[in-house]
């Protein structure tokens, strides 16, 4: 498997992670996305959507970090993380899915807000983070209600379901997320930051992010 990426960013960072988890051999082709490397014509014709992470194995290409992960993980048999129980895979489908159509959205907001825009010297705006903050509670609260059952989000043991839900809170610290009222959440993060996987894949000091 080839891995084109950058690994500052949300999905790249959430498939380096999940491929160490897995344990899945690959290689990689480094891009600079703010460099706009993902807007170049040589890979726009791999990747009609200028996105990233993109696989490539063999003669098969693959966008979207999460069917990556999943792909990945049947390909190496790694059922201890991705199982082949047909509820608890659904589960995990589930919130895959939950990640990518409304998780990630309201995260990126406080990630573009409190993180990007100070990066590149300009002012967060408070008025699209109020705006933000009711549809980001509700949604915490949803992830809270579950862990609030089971250490890991798919039960008693880690699996892609935690490296995809963490991966768009994973600047937390600078994101300056409303994560007080979510003990559980709280807790279930740091048991993510605890998993070597995490701490390789940390981006933090690639961005020159120091802590808050």
């Amino acid at each position: 498997m080839k891995l084109y990426y950058d690994p500052i960013t949300v999905n790249c960072r959430k498939v380096l992670a999940g491929f160490d988890l897995i344990g899945a051999p690959y290689e990689t082709v480094k891009m600079d996305y703010f460099g706009g490397d993902h807007k170049k014509p040589d890979y726009t014709a791999l990747n009609g959507n200028q996105s990233m992470p993109m696989m490539i194995d063999g003669d098969f290409s693959l966008w979207e970090s999460n069917a990556i992960l999943q792909y990945a993980a049947d390909k190496h048999g790694a059922a201890g993380v991705y199982p082949k129980d047909l509820q608890t895979r659904a589960d995990i489908n589930r919130w895959h899915l939950w990640e990518s159509s409304a998780w990630f959205p309201s995260a990126y907001v406080y990630l573009v807000e409190n993180v990007v825009k100070p990066v590149l010297g300009q002012q967060p705006d408070a008025k699209v983070l109020e705006a933000q903050a009711p549809n980001f509670n509700k949604l915490a609260g949803v992830l809270d209600q579950r862990l609030a059952k089971q250490p890991w989000i798919a039960g008693q043991n880690v699996t892609l379901a935690d490296i995809v839900v963490m991966a768009p809170i994973h600047l937390h610290p600078w994101q300056k997320l409303p994560l007080e009222p979510y003990k559980h959440v709280r807790r279930w993060m740091a048991q993510v930051e605890d998993l070597p996987c995490w701490k390789k894949t940390d981006p933090a000091p690639i961005i020159g992010l120091k802590k808050p």
